[in-house]
């Protein structure tokens, strides 16, 4: 039986690594489960999934020309459609009343936090090299 990417079949556990599962296709072929194609959930390890001895249906995800094989557990099954649920928005319970700032109001506003910023990062700079005004002690 020839083995094509994208078809589906059964399998048995050969050995299972920290990195994935063997499983020994039809035809005495082996192919490597990834960690990552084990479940649907995250795998911290593989063994609890998994045993060896266990016959599990999986998806041939590629065939390298070195002969590897890719395989897929958890694309092996077949999963409905996701539908994807909005759901309504919260309706505030007070309504906030913005009052438009006028650019003078904004500009100032700007000026008065950048002057801030500016004033703590060099008193902040001037304390790292040593400059004037640094604590020593």
């Amino acid at each position: 039986m020839a083995i094509e990417v994208g078809s589906k079949l059964q399998g048995k556990v050969t050995g299972i690594t920290n990195f994935g599962a063997f499983v020994e296709l039809p035809g005495g072929q082996t192919g490597l489960v990834h960690i990552s194609e084990v479940s649907d959930s995250y795998v911290k390890d593989v063994h609890e999934h998994l045993k060896v001895g266990d016959e599990v249906e999986v998806k041939v995800l590629q065939i390298e020309p070195d002969g590897k094989i890719g395989l897929s557990i958890k694309k092996a099954k077949d999963q409905p459609a996701k539908t994807f649920v909005r759901k309504p928005r919260p309706q505030k319970r007070e309504e906030t009343v913005q009052v438009k700032e006028t650019f003078e109001q904004k500009m100032s506003k700007f000026l008065k936090d950048s002057e801030d910023r500016l004033t703590s990062l060099k008193r902040h700079t001037e304390s790292k090299r040593g400059g004037r005004g640094a604590r020593r002690g």
